[in-house]
This record gives structure tokens, C-alpha cells and sequence, in this order.
């Protein structure tokens, strides 16, 4: 007689037929990334929409270079470079509405800027000056985020919070691909698919966590496709069409926006400099890949489309690269001034109200600034 044949036994009973939670199906992005430059898609964008979508390329391109400059002239302690993803940043910033907020990583200074942010106040962290050298709630701008991907979980806080209190916004949250291999990615999407929250993630794959490739992070068949395992939809776009990448957020902000929950975008593009200044890149990638990804250059694909449809001439490409070098020279003149900094400022803004220990610590520095004036005074 077996265990289960014996009087009062448990019988387990054959489960009922199993059903998927969620049909996989419509959440599943496309195999090959969505384009709009050189295909047919091309002809129904909005004229108006792809000539500011190229001067927000071309001042973005200057921008970048201009503020890897002003690192060799040691007027920057660091500047993580966006040249190549200049598409996905403006597209990003251009994509939502004044009442939506934006959640940058470290490398988005670009669509910080792109979305109103003063070009100098963007760059006040990476300066080393400040906290954060912009008001955040003025332009519905997080703080750049230096540590990676704890930004998302911040974006569907904030997201989540406004669809409770009945408000009309969406977060966008954006992210490296390096940044979906922390856990701060699985917490975001987890909650934010559970809840529904009102929050799209743009992943800018770039190819490369500093010096790690992406088939040493996942095995995924790409990124996008991780949208499937948390249950929301996932969109695969070519990061360096700006029209593509437009289309594509505008349509994930409006699904969200309407109460259709978060969508996972992965934009495949390329990040043309180092990692940041302090990167030998040579060392993990060769040049004749960096060639490759210059041929499908976001500022040259979007010019020619323009050009080929006669919506942009020499004139018009001399305009936007005067407009860039304005906004370069203003740039440049401002960050060669040498800013009027408080240490005490230190501890501005770091909680409301000022814990036990920074109020010590505040007192401390205090009383050794007042010391080295005390002392350089009797010097004199």
C-alpha cells in the first residue's frame, strides 16, 4: 500500500488549465527597429515638427562639442558626451507636454537643455558647483542622475502620485542599457506595470556600459523585449531617426496618458565619443565600428531627408549652425567666469528639515571657515 492509498490521504487533484495573465502577443515589439527617414512613413511627418527636430540636432551636436572643450580647458570636472544619441534626446524632450516631466541619467544634459533648462545651470553639477544647478519643479525636470537607473523608480512615484491626485501628467524616464542591469530597472517596470502607472522608459542602448558591450549584460533578444516579462507593451526604434523616436514616445505618453499604463522603449543608437573624458575607448571598441555608426550620423539622416523633400536649403542649414554657435559662445563666455560659491551651501537643500547630524556637521564647517578667516586675517 502506498502513502497515498492509505484512509484520509491527501489526493492531490490536477490543476485547472493554466491561462497566461496577459496576452504576450500585443506586447511583443517588432523584429526590426521602427524607421521613418528614407521610407515611405517619411512623407506623412509634419514639415514644421522635422525642421525644429533638426535645429534641436544641430544645436544639440554643438552643444556636445562644445562642452567636451570646456573639459580640456578644466572648466568641467566631467562631461559624459550624447554625440550620436542627439536624436533621442531632442525627440525626447519635444515629445512631451509642458505639464509632464522628464527623468534624466547623467548623459541627457542634451534633453535637459532641449527642454528649457539654461545651458549653463545643466551643466552646474558636472561642474562640481551645486547639487543640482536647476530648479526642478520649474521646467518639470528631475535632477541628473549620476548613479545609475535610480531615476526610474523616482519617475513612477511621481507618476503614480499625479494619476491619484487626478492630475494630467506622464513621467519619462530615461535610461543607458547599462542601467537596465540594475535592480533599480526590474523595481520601476515592476511597479509601474502592476500599478499602471502614467510613465514611459526610454532605453537609449548605445551599445556599451563604459567599456561592456550588451551581450555580456543580457541575453534578451533585446531590450525591448524585457517589457514582455513585467506585462507592459515594448517598442524597438531607431534611436538615430529623431522622426521614428518622436512617433514612437508621443504614441507610448499618449497610451499613458489615457490610462493605458507604462511602455518600455529601447532606442538602438551608438555613443560615438568615450564613455566620458576620462575613457580610453580605443582600448574596448575599434574605429572601423565607430565608422560605421558615423554613416548613420542622426544630424546627416535627418538633413538629407529635409533636403531631398526641399523642406531645408543651404540657407536654412547656415541658420541652425549660426543658431548653434550663439548658444556655443554664450556658453562658452559664461562658463569661463568663475562662480561665487558658498561652502554652506552644502547643506541647502538636502532635507527639509535638517537632521541632528547635518545640523552638527553644518556647525562644524562653519566653524572652521570662520577659523581660516581668522586666521588669514592675522596674516595680513
Amino acid at each position: 500500500m502506498t502513502v497515498t492509498e492509505q484512509r484520509g490521504a491527501h489526493r492531490p487533484t490536477p490543476p485547472p488549465a493554466w491561462q497566461p495573465r496577459t496576452d504576450p502577443a500585443p506586447l511583443l515589439p517588432d523584429a526590426l527597429p521602427y524607421r521613418v527617414l528614407g521610407t515611405g512613413a517619411a512623407a506623412g511627418a509634419d514639415p514644421a515638427l522635422l525642421r525644429r527636430l533638426y535645429a534641436g540636432l544641430v544645436r544639440g551636436r554643438r552643444y556636445n562639442t562644445q562642452a567636451t572643450a570646456l573639459t580640456k580647458q578644466g572648466r568641467l570636472a566631467v562631461y559624459p558626451s550624447s554625440t550620436g544619441q542627439e536624436a533621442c534626446e531632442v525627440a525626447a524632450a519635444l515629445a512631451l507636454t509642458e505639464r509632464d516631466w522628464l527623468f534624466p541619467s547623467y548623459r541627457d544634459t542634451l534633453a535637459v537643455v532641449a527642454r528649457g533648462v539654461d545651458p549653463v545651470e545643466a551643466l552646474t553639477l558636472l561642474r562640481g558647483d551645486w547639487h543640482t544647478g536647476y530648479d526642478p519643479r520649474e521646467h518639470r525636470v528631475a535632477p541628473l542622475s549620476t548613479p545609475l537607473a535610480t531615476q526610474l523608480p523616482h519617475a513612477v512615484g511621481l507618476a503614480h502620485a499625479a494619476r491619484l491626485k487626478g492630475d494630467d501628467v506622464v513621467a519619462l524616464a530615461l535610461v543607458g542599457d547599462g542601467g537596465t542591469s540594475e535592480g533599480d530597472f526590474h523595481e520601476a517596470l515592476n511597479f509601474a506595470a502592476v500599478w499602471q502607472a502614467p510613465v514611459v522608459f526610454l532605453v537609449q542602448n548605445n551599445g556599451f556600459a563604459i567599456s561592456v558591450p550588451l551581450d555580456k549584460q543580457t541575453a534578451a533578444p533585446s531590450l525591448a523585449h524585457k517589457a514582455v516579462g513585467y506585462g507592459m507593451p515594448g517598442r524597438l526604434v531607431d534611436g538615430n531617426d529623431a522622426a521614428a523616436v518622436h512617433q514612437v514616445l508621443t504614441e507610448a505618453l499618449a497610451h499613458a496618458r489615457a490610462g493605458g499604463g507604462p511602455t518600455l522603449v529601447e532606442a538602438v543608437t551608438y555613443r560615438v565619443d568615450a564613455h566620458t573624458n576620462a575613457d580610453d575607448a580605443t582600448r574596448y571598441r575599434d574605429d572601423a565600428e565607430v565608422a560605421a555608426w558615423r554613416a548613420h550620423d542622426p544630424v546627416a539622416l535627418l538633413e538629407r531627408e529635409l533636403t531631398a523633400r526641399g523642406l531645408l536649403d543651404e540657407d536654412g542649414i547656415r541658420a541652425a549652425r549660426e543658431d548653434a554657435e550663439v548658444m556655443a559662445a554664450d556658453l562658452r563666455e559664461r562658463m569661463n567666469q568663475d562662480p561665487v560659491l558658498d561652502p554652506m551651501d552644502l547643506f541647502a537643500h538636502v532635507y527639509a528639515e535638517p537632521t541632528p547630524q547635518l545640523r552638527e556637521q553644518r556647525e562644524q564647517l562653519r566653524a572652521e571657515l570662520e577659523a581660516g578667516a581668522e586666521a588669514q586675517g592675522a596674516d595680513r
